[in-house]
């Protein structure tokens, strides 16, 4: 049962000793109640979240975000465009592990909401990019994950192994996934500092003075590590008239050398969460999951099966260039939007306490067409993904309490397991 504002409040004084608090108010994180959250109003105005795991998973998960929020030193700090939360008290409530931490004003955008052309799309592409820029000290120092281009492609390559043992991945997908897997182009790239595959209701938007979008916050840091750029931008799957502005922004704030497969291996990584999914059900012997995820499979598989492949065999000068965003694209560009139904997150809750992650070369005329799942909404059962539409949305500022459709609960639970590397 739910926790009430009132008694999550309360345990913030076994938090902060001498705390004194004064109001308390729902909190809607849009993590698929995987915690229950509130707002505490402290004797002196401050403000703090506190945020009490419902189960292992995601006790593990608070845990993880506790410790990447206490790598980023001061120093790190200033150097990020956005604020970051403070952990600034833990505590047990009710045996598990709570956090509280300091709370920042702001809206959210769920990524299918992300609009074309500069603002929430370029304001995003550039955060990232400073998420990118940062030392890998931080994570060295912190005990963190470190991988190198080849282990990155290693551990998707043992995902596909493991897809392919359980005997349900259809062929299309595995000659799709072991050529892209194959091509030594798509994986020339720089490690960076990434935090783990966010995707843009992470992070916290303000307008400025001219109604400007800029963002002022990045909540969630349990995938702090070094490695693929690559995750923290496959939810552009799910955003494809934001591709163009995001990657531009990105490329034109990016550190590093440019990377023409980076959007390929994006796409690849979005669709390898499809992979996750079918292995985290057979691994843990749910048949229901198991299902849904091979149906989710075989539609993915019908869609791209005309498309073409995420690998090219060389990557030019050229390509590099227009990576940058210096040359225009002389082709149309393709809807590439991965469109699924969506999962309960609750469900894979039940049946694993681990988590896991997620991409790709080529121009950007060269795409993968739009995927379809027409008619999962109904079956009852869940998947990755979601169809969603309509027009550019805010979400609530995070003092007012919302209402989560099952999208959302699909996308940050999706997120949840595949976060750790």
């Amino acid at each position: 049962m739910a926790r009430s504002p009132l008694t999550l409040a309360a345990s913030v004084t076994s938090a902060l000793p001498g705390a004194v608090v004064v109001g308390a108010a729902a909190l809607s994180e849009g993590a698929s109640g995987r915690y229950d959250s509130a707002v505490a109003t402290l004797h002196d105005g401050a403000k703090v979240v506190i945020r009490v795991p419902i189960d292992a998973a995601a006790e593990n998960d608070l845990r993880s975000d506790a410790r990447a929020l206490g790598a980023l030193t001061q120093g790190v700090r200033s150097v990020l465009p956005f604020h970051a939360p403070f952990v600034v008290g833990e505590t047990t409530v009710d045996g598990r592990h709570a956090v509280v931490q300091t709370w920042s004003p702001g809206y959210r955008v769920d990524a299918a909401h992300v609009p074309p052309g500069p603002g929430v799309a370029s304001a995003l592409g550039t955060a990232i990019a400073a998420v990118h820029a940062l030392p890998a000290s931080i994570v060295r120092d912190a005990g963190l994950p470190l991988l190198s281009a080849a282990q990155v492609r290693d551990e998707a390559e043992r995902l596909l192994d493991r897809c392919e043992a359980t005997g349900l991945l259809p062929f299309g997908l595995l000659r799709r996934w072991s050529t892209a897997l194959g091509s030594d182009a798509l994986w020339r790239f720089e490690s960076t500092v990434t935090a783990g595959g966010v995707d843009p209701a992470s992070f916290l938007f303000e307008d400025d003075a001219q109604g400007v979008p800029r963002v002022t916050g990045l909540l969630h840091w349990g995938g702090l590590s070094v490695g693929d750029p690559a995750k923290d931008l496959r939810w552009l799957a799910s955003a494809p008239d934001a591709r163009t502005a995001v990657l531009d922004a990105y490329t034109d704030a990016a550190s590093h050398a440019p990377d023409a497969a980076l959007w390929e291996r994006a796409r690849l990584h979005a669709e390898l969460e499809f992979a996750a999914w079918l292995v985290q059900g057979h691994e843990a012997g749910a048949e229901t999951v198991v299902a849904d995820a091979v149906g989710l499979l075989e539609a993915l598989d019908e869609s791209v099966r005309d498309a073409p492949p995420l690998a090219q065999e060389s990557i030019t000068v050229d390509d590099a260039i227009a990576a940058l965003g210096r040359v225009a694209s002389d082709t149309a560009t393709v809807d590439t939007s991965m469109q699924t139904d969506t999962y309960d997150a609750e469900a894979l809750g039940e049946y694993t306490a681990d988590d896991a992650e997620p991409a790709a070369p080529g121009s950007a005329d060269e795409e993968t067409a739009p995927l379809e799942w027409e008619g999962w909404a109904d079956t009852g059962t869940s998947g990755p993904g979601a169809t969603t539409g309509g027009t550019p949305h805010r979400s609530e500022p995070d003092t007012e309490p919302r209402d989560e459709d099952i999208d959302e609960a699909a996308r940050n639970a999706l997120r949840r397991w595949t976060e750790s590397a």
